[in-house]
This record gives C-alpha cells, structure tokens and sequence, in this order.
C-alpha cells in the first residue's frame, strides 16, 4: 500500500491536506451546531427546541450541498477550478468566525449563509482536480480518491475532539473559532503551495472559447448521454443512503445524550465526541476496502459501481437495525430517562455505517470523474452532491419527528427503507453497468 501510495503525485498531498483542514472546519461546527441550537443561554446555546433544531440543522446541511451546483458551473464557465476553491475557503473562514462573534440569531444565519455560499464554491472542484492529476484511464484514480477520501476523514475525525472540548470547557464560541482557524491554515498552504505543486491545472475555465470569447456548444455523444443518465440515477438512490446516514448529526446524536450509557470506567463521554467515531472507522477500514477491491479486480470478479452503491445502502439499514436493539434494550421508547442503552449499540451503528460509506461515497466520487464529459465536469459534480441537498433536508424532517414518533419508529422506517432500495438497486445493477459503456 505505501509503496502505491508514493507512487502518486505530490499536488494530491496538497488537496489531502487542504480538503483536511476545510473538513476540520466543518465537522468541527457540525458537531457543535444541534446542540448549540437546543442548548439553554445559560449553558451557551440559542435555547430553540428540538424540532425546529433539527429543521434547522437539516436545512443548513442539506443547501450546504446544494449550492456546489451552482459553484461547479461558475468554474467550468468562468472562475475555474483553482479561484474557485480560495474563494470558498476564505468565504467559510469568515462564515465562522460570525457563529463565534455572538450568540444570536442574526449572527448564526450570516454564519450559517456564509458557509452555504463558501461550500458551493470549495466542495465540487477540489474533487475535481484530484481527478484531473490523472489521465482519463488512470489506474491509480480510485485509489487517489480513496486517499483523499481519507483526508476528509482526519479532518472530521480531530475536529470534534478538539471543537466538542473548546465548547464544555471556555463555551461554544471558542469551538467555532477553533474551527475558523482551522480553514484558515488550510487556505494559507493551498494558496502558498499550489502553484509549486499543481502547476497551471484548472487554473483557466474548462468550457472551450471561440475567438469572441463564446462558449463552443458541442452536443453531447450517446454514450456521454448514456453514462450522465447513470450519475443522475445513481444520485437518486444516494439520496436515501444520505438521509438516514446524516442522522448521525441530528436524531443519533439526540439520541446518543439522553438514552446512550456514556460513562466508560467513570468517564462519560462527551456527546460532540461521537462524530469522531465515523471518521476513525474511515481511516482504519479505507485501507482495508482498498486492498479488497484490488484483490478482487485482480482475479475479475470486483463489483460493479451500482452493487458497490447497492451494498452500501443495504448496510446502512443494518446498522439501524442495530438501533433497534438500542431500544429495545431500554424497554421501548416509554422507558424511565434512567435507562440506558449499552454503548455497543450504537459504535456497531457507526461501523455498519461506515462500511456502507466506503462502498457508496469515494466510489461516487470516482465514478464521477470518470463518466462525466469533461466540459462538465464540476457540474456533474455538483449534481453528484445534490443528493447531499435533498438527503439532509429528509433528513432534518425526519430528525424533526425524533421526539413526537420516538426512535423505534424511525429507526424502523430507516432500516426497512434502506435494505429494500438496496436490494432494488442491485436488480437493476447490470442494465446501469451496461449504460456505462466500458467504466469501471
């Protein structure tokens, strides 16, 4: 693996790293933000109550990945890829540093806007130029997106530790700065370095331009028509493997301080802390899910993109299941605030959901870089990202209903969703292989 590792080129290294601290951002106020939200004033928190904290939270999550649709146009018409990543950056830079100024509503919108608005422009097109350090056949693609995969988790995985710590300990304010610096570093090597280390790649729009300055329209073949109708579908079944995955943030984590027994030989565990659970899985299994992959395709017999995806969301109900016994090992959701549910419960959670991740997420990210048409590449991945927006929004509504309908139900209603879609997807696996003309 490391010998593979350094075979790659040094400008991945940059985005690893630059993608890992503007992931430290993010999931560093992430982890804070639903309880920033539901939190009294005296305890340094907004005071809103859990549905519309959960409205909230689902709304900001979900358009954070909306906007990349618009971002990853303006760099493929006029910005480029490279501008369009430092004006994200500082965007998001200043996005948290309003979340820290005050505790107000005011400020959390300008905040939470800015972030929006910053993420449209960073989120599709670093994807992007990992994928353009390569050539088109590149063997090495996946497992570059694999490494930068886990970039982003070395990012998600400190960033509660030290964010969650900073909001006990001198209050939330002091979490969001903490996360504002960290976007800061990561700006600072990108812009210092990124000449030395990407050289002119994505500086310059990657639409062509007659002599006048207008845009070159060239139609589209049929097998790029036949490979952006698989990302479009592939996004569709992605929406439902999000929602019930991004309740680690809203319904999970509501769930985890009021009825997980957090105390672990006379320490309780921090409730920010849990979101760092996901991202250690990430970094221990990614190595492992890279190596599978590649021990299968060697022999012939690596899935296809579709089953890899259909995989996923199959574990990912399983892991809900596992919520379930959460619940029921409480006596139900009537049972006293007394009762706790064993920690187990909820860590094999966190591993189902994981393993569902490597087989869904930096197997998209891949799978769009090589089936989009180059003049669209970072559209395409903003629309690949578009399932995020949808996904985190269900996701909210559902969070919403956490206290009204109690966690069996939808625990229940996730589980049941995700196997049933899962295996759907894997019946319709080789129709979508065969619309993808030869990638793999």
């Amino acid at each position: 693996m490391s010998t593979s590792i350094m075979r790659h080129p040094k400008g991945l290294y940059l985005l690893f790293f630059t993608e890992m601290w503007e992931r430290f951002s993010y999931y560093g106020m992430r982890a804070m933000l639903i309880l920033y939200l539901t939190k009294t004033a005296m305890e340094g928190g907004l005071g809103f109550d859990a549905r519309q904290a959960s409205l909230i939270y689902g709304f900001f999550t979900g358009f954070v990945y909306f906007t990349p649709l618009i971002g990853g146009w303006l760099a493929d018409n006029y910005l480029g890829q490279r501008k369009s990543i430092t004006i994200g950056g500082i965007t998001m830079m200043i996005g948290q540093f309003c979340l820290a100024a005050k505790a107000d509503p005011v400020f959390l919108s300008l905040g939470l806007f800015l972030l929006i608005i910053g993420n449209g422009f960073f989120k599709p097109n670093i994807a992007v130029i990992v994928g353009d350090l390569y050539k088109p056949d590149d063997p090495r693609k996946d497992s570059a997106y694999t490494i930068f995969y886990m970039g982003v988790n070395v990012g998600a995985l400190i960033a509660p530790l030290i964010t969650g710590y900073l909001a006990i300990t001198y209050g939330y304010r002091w979490g969001f700065v903490a996360a504002g610096l960290g976007m800061m570093l990561g700006q600072i090597c990108y812009n210092f370095l990124s000449n030395r280390f990407l050289g002119d790649l994505c500086k310059e729009p990657a639409l062509k331009k007659d002599e006048d300055g207008n845009v070159e329209k060239e139609p589209l073949t049929k097998e790029e028509k036949d490979r952006t109708m698989v990302i479009f579908i592939l996004v569709a079944f992605c929406i439902f493997f999000w929602a019930g995955f991004e309740q680690a943030g809203s319904s999970l984590t509501l769930y985890t301080d009021k009825y997980i027994d957090r105390n672990v030989l006379g320490f309780v565990i921090p409730t920010e802390w849990f979101q760092s659970v996901n991202p250690v899985f990430i970094i221990l299994l990614a190595p492992l899910f890279s190596m599978f992959w590649g021990f299968l395709s060697k022999r012939g017999k690596n899935p296809s993109i579709p089953v890899k995806m259909a995989m996923g969301m199959i574990l990912l109900g399983l892991g809900f299941v596992l919520m379930l016994g959460a619940v029921w090992q409480r006596g139900g959701d009537d049972a006293s605030l007394l009762v706790k549910a064993n920690l187990l419960w909820l860590l094999g959670t966190y591993l189902m959901h994981t393993m569902g991740e490597l087989c869904l997420s930096p197997i998209g990210l891949s799978m769009v870089s090589k089936l989009s048409p180059v003049r669209l590449a970072s559209l395409m991945m903003g629309v690949w990202m578009l399932s995020s927006f949808f996904a985190n929004i269900t996701a909210g509504f559902i969070a919403s209903f956490f206290v009204s309908l109690g966690a069996m139900s939808i625990f229940a209603v996730i589980a049941v969703t995700s196997i049933l879609l899962g295996l759907f997807l894997l019946a319709v696996s080789r129709w979508l292989t065969g619309k993808m003309h030869g990638v793999k």
